[in-house]
Protein backbone atom coordinates (compact mmCIF):
# COMPACT_ATOMS: atom_id res chain seq x y z
CA UNK A 1 0.00 0.00 0.00
CA UNK A 2 1.43 3.63 -0.86
CA UNK A 3 1.80 5.33 2.11
CA UNK A 4 2.63 8.93 0.53
CA UNK A 5 -0.32 10.94 -0.05
CA UNK A 6 -0.81 13.41 -3.03
CA UNK A 7 -2.85 16.75 -3.63
CA UNK A 8 -4.69 14.66 -5.97
CA UNK A 9 -6.12 12.29 -2.74
CA UNK A 10 -7.78 15.36 -1.45
CA UNK A 11 -9.85 16.05 -4.28
CA UNK A 12 -13.32 14.71 -2.97
CA UNK A 13 -12.68 16.86 0.31
CA UNK A 14 -12.01 19.82 -1.30
CA UNK A 15 -15.04 19.11 -3.86
CA UNK A 16 -17.55 18.30 -1.17
CA UNK A 17 -16.49 21.75 0.79
CA UNK A 18 -17.20 23.72 -2.40
CA UNK A 19 -20.36 21.85 -2.84
CA UNK A 20 -21.48 22.76 0.65
CA UNK A 21 -20.52 25.99 0.73
CA UNK A 22 -22.27 27.04 -2.74
CA UNK A 23 -24.93 25.53 -1.62
CA UNK A 24 -24.78 27.91 1.59
CA UNK A 25 -24.12 31.03 -0.25
CA UNK A 26 -26.60 30.40 -3.23
CA UNK A 27 -29.44 29.56 -0.76
CA UNK A 28 -29.52 32.65 1.47
CA UNK A 29 -28.76 34.71 -1.90
CA UNK A 30 -31.88 32.87 -3.50
CA UNK A 31 -34.21 33.30 -0.45
CA UNK A 32 -32.58 36.91 0.23
CA UNK A 33 -33.83 37.70 -3.26
CA UNK A 34 -36.97 35.65 -3.77
CA UNK A 35 -38.18 36.19 -0.08
CA UNK A 36 -40.93 38.55 0.70
CA UNK A 37 -40.44 42.04 1.92
CA UNK A 38 -43.58 42.71 3.68
CA UNK A 39 -42.28 44.52 7.80
CA UNK A 40 -44.94 45.43 9.66
CA UNK A 41 -44.98 46.09 13.61
CA UNK A 42 -46.31 42.86 14.47
CA UNK A 43 -43.88 40.99 11.93
CA UNK A 44 -40.75 42.91 13.22
CA UNK A 45 -41.74 42.61 17.12
CA UNK A 46 -40.24 40.06 19.34
CA UNK A 47 -41.39 36.57 19.53
CA UNK A 48 -40.85 34.42 22.71
CA UNK A 49 -42.72 31.07 21.89
CA UNK A 50 -46.26 32.56 21.59
CA UNK A 51 -45.48 33.84 25.15
CA UNK A 52 -46.32 37.69 25.21
CA UNK A 53 -43.13 39.64 25.99
CA UNK A 54 -41.72 40.53 29.20
CA UNK A 55 -39.40 43.30 30.59
CA UNK A 56 -36.38 43.78 28.78
CA UNK A 57 -34.14 41.31 26.95
CA UNK A 58 -30.90 42.89 27.99
CA UNK A 59 -31.29 42.17 32.25
CA UNK A 60 -27.88 40.73 33.13
CA UNK A 61 -27.98 37.05 33.96
CA UNK A 62 -26.34 35.63 36.60
CA UNK A 63 -22.81 34.44 36.15
CA UNK A 64 -23.30 31.32 37.92
CA UNK A 65 -25.60 30.12 34.99
CA UNK A 66 -22.90 31.03 32.42
CA UNK A 67 -20.45 29.39 34.46
CA UNK A 68 -22.35 26.10 34.61
CA UNK A 69 -22.89 25.94 31.20
CA UNK A 70 -19.18 26.19 30.36
CA UNK A 71 -17.97 23.95 32.62
CA UNK A 72 -20.67 21.59 31.31
CA UNK A 73 -19.09 21.84 27.79
CA UNK A 74 -15.76 21.30 29.24
CA UNK A 75 -16.48 18.35 31.46
CA UNK A 76 -18.81 16.66 28.69
CA UNK A 77 -15.26 17.51 25.79
CA UNK A 78 -13.19 15.50 28.31
CA UNK A 79 -15.87 12.56 28.28
CA UNK A 80 -15.60 13.15 24.56
CA UNK A 81 -12.02 11.84 24.95
CA UNK A 82 -12.93 8.49 26.53
CA UNK A 83 -15.05 6.89 23.64
CA UNK A 84 -11.78 6.14 21.21
CA UNK A 85 -10.45 4.61 24.50
CA UNK A 86 -12.97 2.33 25.49
CA UNK A 87 -13.25 1.28 21.16
CA UNK A 88 -9.85 0.76 21.23
CA UNK A 89 -9.46 -0.48 24.63
CA UNK A 90 -7.61 -4.20 23.73
CA UNK A 91 -5.55 -2.48 21.26
CA UNK A 92 -3.84 -0.21 23.63
CA UNK A 93 -3.20 -2.59 26.16
CA UNK A 94 -1.89 -1.72 30.18
CA UNK A 95 -0.39 1.39 28.87
CA UNK A 96 -3.77 2.37 27.79
CA UNK A 97 -5.46 1.55 30.74
CA UNK A 98 -2.52 3.79 32.88
CA UNK A 99 -3.18 6.91 30.60
CA UNK A 100 -6.78 6.72 31.12
CA UNK A 101 -6.45 6.16 35.00
CA UNK A 102 -4.20 9.21 34.89
CA UNK A 103 -6.34 11.23 32.50
CA UNK A 104 -9.47 10.15 35.01
CA UNK A 105 -7.47 11.04 37.97
CA UNK A 106 -6.74 14.80 36.53
CA UNK A 107 -10.60 15.05 35.08
CA UNK A 108 -11.36 13.88 38.63
CA UNK A 109 -9.22 16.82 40.14
CA UNK A 110 -10.13 19.18 38.25
CA UNK A 111 -13.92 18.50 39.27
CA UNK A 112 -12.84 18.45 43.02
CA UNK A 113 -11.26 22.17 42.46
CA UNK A 114 -14.56 23.04 40.82
CA UNK A 115 -16.38 21.90 44.08
CA UNK A 116 -14.19 23.41 46.23
CA UNK A 117 -14.25 26.70 44.53
CA UNK A 118 -17.92 26.28 44.96
CA UNK A 119 -18.59 27.15 41.44
CA UNK A 120 -21.89 24.96 41.16
CA UNK A 121 -23.57 26.43 44.49
CA UNK A 122 -26.80 28.04 43.56
CA UNK A 123 -27.17 31.06 46.01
Amino acid sequence: MNAESNALDFLPIFLTFLVAAGFVVTTMFVTHILGPKRHTKIKDDTFECGIEVQGNARNPFSIKYFLVAILFVLFDVEVIFMYPWAVNFKQLGALGMVEMFTFMAIFVLGFIYIIKKGALDWD
